[in-house]
């Protein structure tokens, strides 16, 4: 049966990159609707446009004076890293060793993932995310518990088993062939099944045999659907260990590009320390460089050259990197791109950081078919935005004096307060319930005008 709804209040969302097209690059309609059929986009527009065609029965949800955007996007995140996030003075290979590899053996057990899964899976919604590329443990059970729980919400996620063969408490090693294996029958079991999809995901070199890596490549070769994720360049001692392992290719990324793992769907989490050449595999393989600024910073890892990256042309993206990163929330996360950029004589606007969490990710991750647009034939998953959430934020846009000085005020000072409603496939989550969603109540009012 065919339902019809529709969603309405202030809409945002962008047809192109704010940092190349500038104000055409998006699309606001103050008093906007978004018609919703069967949990896709139907049409958007002005209200007083598109209210009368509805058909009689249809469901109207009134978010106004609020703002609705397409869901958030994150492009790089760990799900065992819920209870690591805010571990105290490390950085990285320490911090691995100390905090991370510890949480991460408990995802052994078939419950703790699930537990993990759930508050994982709450949290990013809470946030206004919708959809996240995911590191799961080396354990099949927690790749299984993520998707089961996903599956359940009906988000569209990307997720992987993380591939480990050495450097790595025996509890978090597989082998080259189990791990294999094991990543070619979750790709079977859930690959395209609903709105799942999976990622071939090699930690990093340091924590991947020759062996093992060839083995990731041939996956990634066997299932060029497949997305590819991992690690690279993201602090000096990782990269000299790297480079001590591997030799012969001649920088980090030679590496990866040696295995059949730098490509056009391949999501290479950091990319802090790049060489000149490095740059040129990356733009050659049209490879995405993952932006992670809460936890670079963390960490100590260094400051990601956003400039450099669009000018040697290589696709980036953003995300949390939850639980090095320190916060859920990509408004966040864009809060400190905007810092990390500025202590480099670089710029973002808060057109350019939203366009980024939205359409620009969908984008890196081949997705922008589906998500991160207001477009008609798109997913229905929104975020809505109340600007004002917040004393602080109201009483400054008290000044504010068009929306992009409200957007600058929402990216850097806003979080998951300011979320009012997140919606998947245009039914409303609540964040705090178990799954599976049902349709909102308030504010739905039956065949209103």
């Amino acid at each position: 049966m065919t339902e019809t709804k529709a969603i309405r209040g202030r809409l945002l969302w962008f047809v192109d990159d704010p940092e190349t097209a500038g104000d055409a690059a998006h699309r606001h309609v103050e008093d906007g609707v978004i018609v919703i059929v069967d949990g896709l986009i139907e049409a958007v527009g002005e209200a007083s446009i598109l209210l009368p065609t509805l058909p009689a029965d249809a469901a109207i949800v009134d978010h106004r004076p609020h703002l609705i955007m397409p869901g958030f996007i994150d492009a790089h995140l760990h799900l065992p890293q819920t209870q690591v996030i805010a571990s105290y003075g490390a950085q990285l290979m320490e911090w691995l060793a100390k905090f991370t590899f510890v949480e991460e053996q408990k995802c052994a057990g078939p419950a703790h993932a699930r537990k993990l899964a759930r508050f994982f899976l709450n949290e990013l919604l809470a946030s206004g995310t919708t959809t996240a590329a995911i590191y799961c443990s080396v354990h099949v059970a927690s790749v299984e518990a993520l998707f089961t729980e996903s599956q359940a919400r009906n988000t569209r996620m990307i997720a992987g088993k993380v591939m480990m063969d050495r450097n790595a408490p025996a509890a978090l090693t597989d082998t080259a062939d189990t791990a294999y294996a094991d990543s070619k029958a979750l790709i079977a079991r859930w690959h395209g099944r609903g709105r799942q999809l999976y990622a071939i995901s090699p930690r990093f070199v340091v924590t991947s045999t020759p062996e093992q890596m060839a083995a990731a490549g041939r996956l990634a070769a066997e299932h060029p659907q497949c997305h590819v994720q991992t690690h690279i360049n993201e602090n000096r001692a990782e990269i000299a260990f790297a480079n001590e392992l591997y030799p012969e290719p001649g920088d980090y990324a030679g590496i990866y590009q040696h295995f059949g793992l730098l490509g056009a769907r391949s999501l290479m989490g950091h990319c802090i320390h790049m060489t000149d050449r490095e740059w040129r595999r990356f733009a050659q393989a049209g490879a995405v460089a993952v932006f992670c600024p809460t936890s670079n910073l963390f960490l100590g890892s260094g400051l990601f050259d956003w400039a450099r990256a669009k000018a040697e042309g290589v696709p980036v993206a953003v995300a949390t990197d939850i639980g090095g990163g320190t916060s859920y929330s990509m408004l966040r996360t864009m809060a400190e791109a905007y810092k990390v950029l500025q202590l480099q004589g670089q710029s973002l606007s808060a057109f350019a950081a939203l366009h980024a969490i939205t359409r620009g990710n969908a984008k890196a991750l081949k997705l922008d078919h589906l998500v991160g647009s207001l477009e008609p034939g798109h997913e229905a998953d929104l975020v809505v935005l109340d600007p004002a959430a917040t004393r602080v934020m109201a009483h400054r846009l008290e000044t504010a004096r068009d929306l992009a000085e409200e957007l600058f005020v929402l990216v850097t000072l806003g979080d998951e307060r300011n979320v009012a409603a997140t919606y998947v496939m245009g039914e409303r989550i609540d964040a705090d319930r178990e799954p599976s969603p049902q349709p909102s109540t308030p504010p739905v009012l039956a065949n209103s005008r």
